[in-house]
């Protein structure tokens, strides 16, 4: 854990450094933002959530944004901006009155939020090489799954006050703290002379900038971040799915909503690094996320037994599906990373990293409503359509990264350096 918090390599350690700001200013956000925006600014829960559709599709685009300015003006430098800007739209939450302001400011927050992710993909993927991407990615993970606990915490005493003066001071410090994951990145540059030259496209021998490959017509890599989103719909299970399923369809008391989210976060702390070693390997990569897919595919299942037993069973039944998702979840991630920087053009790692950044945003505003649809509206034939959807997926992400391991060319030393 300690290497986890302050690694060696400085561009880890500032990563690692802005990760565990903005990671506790998320964890203070998610846990206030819903009753702050329907009980303090006064919109009802169906503008909130159309709203936060707007934004979404907002932050899909900015997903793939992001990389092509990290290409062009370089990943730290957009991770800069981009993590200020949030911080401000943050803050001008607490300015919002309508609708209209809070749909706007939404997409702003959401948005840029997009725009840093990808920045933080392309400035791993540049930067370190091989196995070193994955791990450090596993790593920023951890961090950020620690700080969003210690966010939530934290958060419980404004939830416990419940007053609208309370919201609005979590607001306030959930932006500062945003904005604060600036300070660890700016003046990298200065501190690591050689960061300019690997933040930007590689140039030949006549110092004309490489022009690599459009991520867009790269069908093994569109098709790997296809089924990738696809495996990502899982996190609508953790934020959506499982909440809603406790509270309206099993015995479970609903403090096992709580109880299941604490499993998940020690589990990937645990978990995530030890799980991503090797996955710089595009085969072992494939076989990874294969085992993530069938044993998503055993916890749908798992979790629709917990509907229709007692309340002592449902209890044992939902933590061992939790353990099992964890798992599943681990596994997922590390082989989609490896996937995603492995598969990858290394001349325009901005431009395909912010293509596999932009499924994870398309899933992330799609899962609640195919959750909803499949497991909540349809009970067990919901679930296990929604196992079965997953166990597919990851076996052919497996045909995938063993085709490519087959048939795509070795990427060339000097462009990876």
């Amino acid at each position: 854990m300690i290497r986890t918090l302050l690694p060696a390599d400085p561009v880890a350690r500032a990563l690692s450094f802005a990760t565990m700001s903005a990671a506790f200013s998320s964890g203070l956000f998610y846990s206030v933002s819903a009753l702050f925006f329907t009980r303090v600014i006064g919109l009802s829960a169906t503008t909130v959530g159309l709203g936060l559709s707007v934004a979404g599709a907002v932050g899909v685009l900015a997903s793939f944004l992001g990389g092509r300015l990290s290409d062009r003006f370089g990943a730290d430098r957009v991770q800069v901006v981009a993590n200020g800007l949030q911080g401000l739209a943050l803050l001008a939450y607490v300015l919002a009155d309508d609708t209209t302001s809070f749909v706007a400011i939404a997409c702003c927050a959401v948005g840029f939020r997009a725009l840093q992710g990808s920045a933080k993909a392309t400035m791993l993927a540049r930067w370190f090489t091989g196995p070193d991407r994955v791990q450090v990615r596993a790593r920023l993970r951890v961090v950020t799954n620690v700080f969003i606990g210690l966010g939530t915490v934290l958060a419980g005493l404004a939830l416990l006050v419940g007053s609208a003066a309370a919201y609005r001071t979590t607001m306030v410090i959930a932006g500062v703290l945003a904005l604060a994951a600036t300070l660890p990145l700016t003046g990298l540059r200065q501190r690591i002379p050689d960061l300019a030259v690997r933040m930007r496209r590689p140039v030949d021998a006549t110092g004309a900038v490489t022009v690599g490959r459009s991520p867009l017509r790269d069908r093994t890599y569109v098709a790997s971040v296809a089924l990738n989103s696809v495996m990502a719909l899982q996190f609508g299970l953790q934020n959506v799915g499982i909440p809603l399923w406790i509270a309206g369809h099993t015995e479970a008391p609903t403090v096992m909503i709580s109880a299941l989210m604490v499993v998940n976060t020690v589990f990937v702390a645990l978990a995530q690094v030890r799980a991503s070693r090797g996955t710089h390997d595009v085969l072992v990569a494939g076989r990874t996320v294969r085992r993530a897919g069938l044993l998503l595919g055993v916890a749908c299942l798992l979790y629709a037994a917990a509907g229709s037993v007692g309340v002592v069973l449902a209890v044992v039944v939902l933590l061992a599906a939790e353990l099992v998702a964890s798992a599943a979840e681990v596994w997922s991630e590390a082989g989609g990373w490896g996937l995603a920087f492995e598969l990858a053009d290394p001349v325009n790692a901005g431009a395909y990293q912010g293509l596999s950044q932009m499924g994870y945003s398309l899933a992330g505003m799609l899962a609640p409503a195919v959750v909803t649809v499949t497991a909540i509206e349809h009970g067990a034939a919901g679930w296990a359509v929604l196992g079965a959807g997953f166990a597919v997926t990851g076996v052919l992400v497996a045909r995938l990264a063993a085709h490519a391991a087959a048939t795509r060319p070795a990427v060339p030393v000097e462009l990876v350096a």
